[in-house]
Order: C-alpha cells, then sequence, then structure tokens
C-alpha cells in the first residue's frame, strides 16, 4: 500500500488524526467528526470535518488541480486577497485521488441562503451582491489573477457592516500571472461571470417558484455587471489630465478613492509639457477605513464595519465637543468611546442577537437599526428600543445558536433591516 502524502499548515492532533488513508467518500460518519453543511453544486465531493475547535472543508480532487489549487490560495493569501484559507492537502497516490483542505469560512452564507429570504422584488439586495462579487473580481485582477470559473456557486459572502463581502471559494481554473493580466483576459474572465451570474440566478428563481417574469430582470442585472467592473476599474486606473495649478483636484481624486475604501500608496503628476500634468495614483489595497481605525483604537474590523464605527466615533466626539464647549483631542475621544460606546454596545447587541456571530457586526447593526428607527420617529429612539428591535426574532434555541453555517450574524434581521431602508427610501 503506497502512504499517502500529507502537507498541513495548521497540525493539530485532531486534523492529523483523521483517516487520510481513506478516500474522502469513504468516510465514516460515526467515526469521524463529520459534521453537515449545505453547500451549493459542485464538481466534487465535498465534505466537513470539526476537529481542534476548527471546522474544516475537504474537497477530493485529481492531485494535480489540488496541488494549483492549494499554491493558488496561498498566493491570495499572502496578497491579502477575499479567499478561503488553505490548510494543506493531502495526496493519495493509492486511489489516485487527493484531498484538499481549508478551513470553514465561519460567519458566511451561499447566495442561494440570502436570496431565498428575500421576495423577489428585491433588486437593491440583488444589487449588493453584484457589487460584492464586482469588487472582488476587481480585486483579483488588480493582482493578475484570472479566476476563470467566477460564479455564484463558487463564491461566499459575509456581512461587512452594511455591505457584503465577496470571498473566492473555488480556485481550481484559477492563474496567476505575475506580470498582470491583459484586458482581454479580464473582459473573458468578465464575461465568464455574466455568463454565470445570469444562469445562477434563473436556476435560483425556478427552484423558488419564482413568477416567470422575473427572468428577463435577472438576465438584465447580469448583463449589466460588465458596467459596474468598468465603473470600479477606472476609478482605480483613471489618469486625468488637468491644468498644473490645479493641484486641488488631486484631493478630490484620493477622495474618492478614500470613500470606495483604497488606501491611495503614491501620487505622480507627470508634466506634458503644455502646462498640463497627467495625475497618475498608486492604489493600495482596499483597508482604508479599517487601517485608520486599527491605527486609533487597535480594532481589526472589515472595511465596511470600520466605515460605521468611524462614524460612531465622530459623531462621539462631536457629542464630547458640544457638552464641554472645548475641542476634543483625538486620543480622548477615542478612549471615551471604546469604554463608553463600543465595548458595552457590541456586548448589549451581542446579548440581543442571543449571542450570535460577531460583537463587532452585532454593534454595527444596532447603529444601523438605531438610525433607521430614528429617522422614521423624526427624533433619535436611543439603544434600548434599538436593542430590542434588533433582537426581536433572534434565534433562542441552542442548535441555531451554535451551527457554525446557518447563524452568521445579522441575517435573522437582515430582512428587517431592508424593510426600513426602503420605507426610508
Amino acid at each position: 500500500m503506497q502512504a499517502p502524502e500529507l502537507v498541513l499548515r495548521s497540525p493539530g492532533r485532531g486534523l492529523l488524526a483523521l483517516p487520510w488513508e481513506l478516500p474522502l467518500a469513504d468516510w465514516d460518519e460515526t467515526e469521524v467528526p463529520l459534521r453537515d453543511v449545505e453547500v451549493g453544486p459542485s464538481r466534487h465531493l465535498v465534505r466537513f470535518a470539526e476537529t481542534d475547535g476548527v471546522l474544516w472543508a475537504l474537497k477530493d480532487l485529481p492531485e494535480r488541480i489540488a496541488r494549483r489549487e492549494y499554491d493558488v490560495l496561498r498566493r491570495l493569501e499572502d496578497d491579502g486577497l477575499p479567499a478561503v484559507q488553505p490548510v494543506g492537502f493531502v495526496a493519495q497516490p493509492e486511489h489516485e485521488t487527493a484531498i484538499l483542505v481549508t478551513r470553514f469560512l465561519s460567519g458566511s452564507w451561499q447566495y442561494r441562503r440570502l436570496i431565498a429570504r428575500l421576495p423577489p422584488n428585491r433588486p437593491r439586495h440583488r444589487a449588493r451582491l453584484f457589487d460584492a462579487m464586482i469588487s472582488l473580481l476587481v480585486d483579483l485582477h488588480r493582482h493578475g489573477v484570472f479566476w476563470g470559473d467566477c460564479s455564484l456557486n463558487n463564491t461566499l459572502f459575509a456581512r461587512d457592516g452594511q455591505t457584503l463581502q465577496a470571498y473566492l471559494v473555488d480556485a481550481e481554473t484559477s492563474e496567476v500571472h505575475p506580470t498582470g493580466l491583459s484586458d482581454g483576459q479580464r473582459e473573458f474572465d468578465l464575461s465568464i461571470l455574466v455568463e454565470n451570474v445570469a444562469g445562477g440566478m434563473i436556476d435560483l428563481a425556478e427552484s423558488l417558484d419564482r413568477p416567470p417574469e422575473i427572468v428577463p430582470q435577472l438576465v438584465e442585472e447580469a448583463a449589466a455587471l460588465p458596467d459596474r467592473y468598468a465603473q470600479l476599474w477606472d476609478a482605480l486606473h483613471a489618469a486625468p489630465v488637468f491644468a498644473f495649478g490645479d493641484r486641488y483636484r488631486v484631493e478630490g481624486v484620493i477622495r474618492e478613492l478614500n470613500d470606495l475604501g483604497f488606501a491611495v500608496d503614491e501620487v505622480a503628476l507627470r508634466p506634458l509639457g503644455d502646462g498640463r500634468s497627467r495625475l497618475q495614483v498608486a492604489v493600495g489595497d482596499r483597508n482604508y477605513h479599517s487601517e485608520q481605525l486599527r491605527r486609533l483604537a487597535g480594532l481589526d474590523v472589515g472595511e465596511g464595519q470600520a466605515r460605521i464605527l468611524l462614524g460612531d466615533l465622530a459623531a462621539h466626539r462631536e457629542w464630547m465637543r458640544r457638552r464641554t464647549g472645548e475641542d476634543v483631542a483625538e486620543w480622548a475621544a477615542v478612549r471615551s468611546w471604546t469604554e463608553t460606546c463600543l465595548h458595552p454596545g457590541m456586548r448589549s447587541a451581542h446579548r440581543a442577537l442571543n449571542g450570535v456571530g460577531s460583537e463587532v457586526q452585532a454593534y454595527c447593526d444596532l447603529l444601523e437599526v438605531r438610525w433607521l428607527l430614528s429617522e422614521r420617529h423624526g427624533a433619535d429612539v436611543g439603544n434600548e428600543a434599538a436593542l430590542a428591535e434588533l433582537g426581536a426574532g433572534a434565534p433562542t434555541d441552542s442548535a441555531a445558536k451554535g451551527a457554525v453555517a446557518d447563524a452568521p450574524t445579522g441575517e435573522f434581521r437582515l430582512s428587517a433591516i431592508a424593510d426600513y431602508a426602503r420605507d426610508r427610501e
């Protein structure tokens, strides 16, 4: 018998003890700590095992493909791109196959669960999902990554403040090009996305017995994805030309990029010889607000969460200024905010959701619900009313609270929050 080749980055005792010598399909759930996790259609067998306090995703693949996907995922991790974390692979020459091991993305869910919870007349929420996918594709292309099979089935979504963050799950067909992608490669990848998204949304609509008249709308929304892509790509790669005396326009470009969440690494004005200059901006990763919050308060949160929390911090600093009648030092405002608003608010919001999900996302939801309720009533309703609304409908049974895959923070209140936003519009 030919022994398997084992490569693991998290060699915990439980993970090492799994029956790697057996084909994944032959693992016995009475002997292996397997977990039932709902997954979408897949070309390969995918199972989940929980050991060492972690849920692992295991995918059966031909060895050549498993090695390549593992290498690609390692590269994405090194570049800080949103993708599942590669843990290792196990080559099984005895069975002419291999098993790719990744860490399950906690607090995430598939598009089917998100869309299935919403009525068909909610194009705004589908738009949020599409924006997340386009942002992911642009991030990959900027780093020279050709996805090759970008689809809804190969993407997981997690809430980041009041936005969605998309994560690449399947990199079987992905390629990393150190010198970057050509326009043709980017356009081909985008065309694959349009076709796959249209097909995935139509299949889901049919499985949910949506009215047939929604199909043309779904096709139209998928066909508009290249425009979304072009808008973001152009914003990141624009090189405007203006008179040297109009240098104030540089600040406008930087602010636009910061509003999109991107940090600016370098700005250059290249003279054209006719009194005008061309602006070239080197754009970093989409972590502008999260880096700012990390610097101020030592918090490590998502970009969307950081945007909300920085707004809350600014409001608290302004409240301190009005109360004292004096300017408030940044450090003093941060300390007061973390002690009197952030930490108590996170604990209260998390309790209101019966401990589901992360405390940070729960507090972001609390702030959003409080703002929307206040807009509705024309006055600040305060935290107590917002906490009561936030907690309404949260799961109470231990199974729902403990389900890693079935209880992402905010899913229980996502529809209600969306209803308030729709009413406000």
